[in-house]
């Protein structure tokens, strides 16, 4: 396992015009047969390639060996919007699948499949999943590709009907997909329902965070649960719902809460979770959450809401029976100024729990505020009650945002991140890029 990381290192340019959300996964893979990293994106006409480019769905590749960078094209102008980022998945024949939505503007979930094995620069042609009549015409949004080995079956989890988590899957490895019901659903507040983010151990469970709505619009709670044989079941291993296939879904409110809207941690007073990172290693979990803390503004008019200057990112570790939750870093204020719960972000290490990287213009190693968001790297050794810090981007011009630890290969330790000026999520002008930590040659 490699634990030691880069440091004040110049990342490598992986994609010269891209940006991702967080609610696709995975956005970026390492295929170990052929030491490849793959990164999808969506380019903004804001950058490089301008308005012909924008709205292009792409994938990066990174030769580990060589150094070589090529980007295909999966999708030329979609929609420039950073939820369209693609969700990758490497077959057990080695091919690999991209999946990918618009942001509620269509009703289609879409896909490719690469032509080879291990090769990324030639695909089928699209294929569609249409949610018009599932949705009422109201839209789909995000991917997230999950496969089980001893279901032989690939989940993707889309927002969809009502806006709430539901689910689409294939009996042949992405290949074609059915519908496959509703994780959860509950009256509509504001915008949508339930922000999740999922993690599967790859055989027969994918465990899930999710939320109750958009904090814009709600203070959110947090909750956890997991798929096993068709049930959905809370933290305690209780059936919430079962089947899961097939389901019109529940109240996500049913699972284990992992954070409680207007808790108290370390003297503040901390409302309106998000759901940002989780990641699973043998039995147990972490993940990465982000609120608000000691918002004076509470439930007054949306306007007024706008002036919210201290997010925080938590640490949860689920050891298996129970979750603990600790403070992990101040966050700043909200990244934009239409989307006061957006901040810079953070990752967990799929291959150690117990290292994170987060986003943040605060630097947690003297609480000094920094004129960009700069990337720093987290180590506890005792489960999140306490950090360790070094910087990994220091003195940046430009801000550094949402970044990932790659997953597919522990011996190749990979984290991506982009980097530039964010307008919006249809609006920025940002480059990818990624420091890599690996055997040469």
């Amino acid at each position: 396992m490699v634990t030691d990381a880069p440091s004040l290192q110049e990342p490598l340019v992986l994609n010269n015009n891209g940006a991702w959300c967080w609610f696709q996964d995975e956005r970026a893979v390492i295929d170990p047969s052929n030491n490849t990293l793959l990164v999808g994106s969506v380019a903004s006409p804001k950058g490089p390639g301008g308005p012909g480019r924008g709205g292009n769905i792409e994938i990066s590749v990174l030769d580990l060996v060589s150094g070589e960078r090529s980007t295909h094209l999966l999708h030329e102008r979609l929609e420039a919007d950073d939820h369209n980022a693609p969700a990758l998945l490497i077959r057990p024949d080695g091919r690999y699948v991209a999946m990918y939505a618009k942001h509620k503007t269509d009703n289609f979930s879409r896909w490719r499949v690469s032509v080879r094995p291990h090769d990324a620069s030639e695909w089928e042609p699209e294929r569609q999943f249409d949610w018009t009549e599932l949705a009422n015409g109201r839209g789909a949004t995000y991917s997230n590709l999950h496969a089980l080995a001893a279901e032989d079956r690939v989940y993707n989890f889309v927002r969809a009907i009502n806006d709430d988590p539901t689910l689409m899957v294939s009996d042949d490895h992405g290949s074609t997909w059915n519908y496959g019901g509703k994780l959860f659903t509950r009256p509509k507040i504001g915008y949508v329902n339930g922000y999740t983010r999922y993690a599967s151990n790859g055989v027969d469970r994918i465990d899930l965070i999710t939320t109750d709505h958009h904090p814009r619009d709600f203070n959110n709670s947090i909750y956890h649960g997991y798929i096993e044989g068709d049930a959905l079941h809370d933290a305690e291993g209780n059936v919430a719902s079962k089947p899961v296939i097939g389901s019109a879904g529940i109240n996500q409110d049913t699972l284990t809460t992992v954070f409680k809207a207007g808790m108290t941690l370390d003297g503040d007073t901390l409302t309106h979770g998000w759901t940002t990172d989780l990641r699973r290693q043998g039995n147990e979990l972490a993940a990465i959450v982000t609120c608000r803390a000691n918002d004076v503004n509470g439930p007054l008019q949306r306007e007024q809401m706008l002036d919210v200057d201290d997010h925080r990112l938590l640490y949860a570790r689920f050891d298996g029976v129970r979750w603990e939750l600790n403070p992990l870093a101040v966050a700043g204020p909200g990244l934009l100024p239409h989307e006061q719960d957006y901040t810079g972000l953070g990752a967990v290490d799929p291959n150690n729990l117990d290292q994170v990287y987060i986003s943040t213009p605060v630097d947690p190693r003297t609480g000094v505020g920094t004129p960009h968001y700069e990337i720093y790297r987290g180590v506890t050794v005792d489960s999140g009650a306490s950090w360790a810090w070094e910087a990994i981007t220091e003195g940046s011009t430009a801000d550094n945002l949402r970044p990932m630890v790659v997953p597919g290969d522990p011996s190749i330790h990979a984290v991506c991140w982009f980097r530039g000026s964010m307008e919006s999520s249809q609006a920025y002008t940002t480059e990818i890029v990624a420091l890599i930590d690996a055997p040469r040659g």
